[in-house]
């Protein structure tokens, strides 16, 4: 079983988000995230909400709880990926997200549009690892 761990800064959005959607489109697989920076109020605050919103629209659930990064879990999975800009030292994969609110994309359309960026990423990272 392929295992894979999706990091970002406070796992309350990108990683999240890309976990959701490795879940929905390889259900057998073993998917975990989390942030680099996550704090207490990281988890009080939750996920996301407009993140959330955005995968429902598409069947995916995001409602995990922002986890910091466990070093042990990082070394033992097959793939680390960072989505986005987080500083992660170990050896991953990073994908670069663009925020679509530099050209001018607010609101649900933003959130859109990054749930759709991501999960053109994850769908051809699944394809290239099946």
């Amino acid at each position: 079983m392929t295992s894979v761990l999706f990091l970002c800064n406070t796992n309350r959005g990108k990683s999240q988000m890309a976990a959701a959607l490795a879940k929905k489109h390889a259900p057998e697989w073993e998917i975990h995230s989390a942030g680099v920076k996550t704090t207490e109020q990281h988890r009080e605050q939750g996920v996301n909400a407009e993140a959330k919103e955005s995968l429902a629209k598409v069947g995916a659930d995001m409602s995990g709880t922002p986890t910091l990064i466990d070093a042990s879990l990082a070394a033992a999975v097959d793939h680390v990926i960072v989505v986005g800009d987080a500083h992660y030292e170990g050896e991953a994969e990073r994908w670069e997200i663009e925020d679509p609110s530099l050209r001018g994309i607010e609101g649900e359309e933003r959130m859109d549009a990054l749930r759709d960026d991501i999960d053109a990423r994850v769908r051809a990272f699944i394809d290239f690892h099946s």
